[in-house]
């Protein structure tokens, strides 16, 4: 895997300056434009645009907060493929009871509990965002060791939220029938 953070010389961290970010993307666009080396052979050329997508991919990546997080998730070797990652129960029973609630508007609309529906799985949202805000703040001051406790509460909440994400798809279209 790429590693776009020692590609920008940056360390591996939630929260990067984005001016910093910014900078480099730019130092690196005028560095590696294709046009510069238009006079030099094939493989150059073909070295300089793949460094050229390598500074856009990590530019895209590093200046979006949901997509660093899952990228650093990955780095750290604490996302796989197809993992089947399990959710706490107590979550999915909160889940299961904002699903039947969906069901029923699917069958019985009703705009008033929808729009109660849609308060409450903000208010779950809010919390997993302030809980993953606190652990991403600390995560750089910590030893190695905590980092990796941390990060695998980061990754339990990433997939809580990746199952509201689902969540707010249906929600989107109940709403669309009532």
């Amino acid at each position: 895997m790429t590693d776009y953070f020692a590609f920008y010389g940056l360390p591996v961290t939630f929260h990067p300056d984005a001016a910093v970010i910014k900078q480099k993307f730019y130092e690196l666009s005028k560095k590696y434009h294709p046009d510069f080396y238009i006079n030099e052979s094939e493989e150059k050329q073909s070295e300089v645009l793949e460094l050229s997508t390598l500074n856009n991919k990590a530019y895209q990546l590093l200046g979006h907060p949901q997509k660093r997080l899952q990228y650093i998730l990955e780095l750290k070797g604490m996302l796989q493929e197809g993992e089947g990652y399990k959710l706490p129960q107590d979550f999915l029973m909160e889940m299961m009871d904002i699903n039947e609630t969906l069901m029923d508007l699917q069958f019985d609309p009703d705009a008033v509990r929808l729009e109660e529906l849609k308060k409450e799985v903000d208010g779950v949202e809010a919390g997993l965002t302030a809980s993953i805000d606190a652990l991403t703040v600390s995560f750089d001051a910590l030893n190695e060791e905590e980092q990796a406790h941390v990060l695998a509460e980061i990754k339990d909440l990433y997939y809580r939220n990746k199952y509201l994400y689902r969540l707010r798809e249906s929600i989107v279209k109940a709403s669309a029938s009532v």
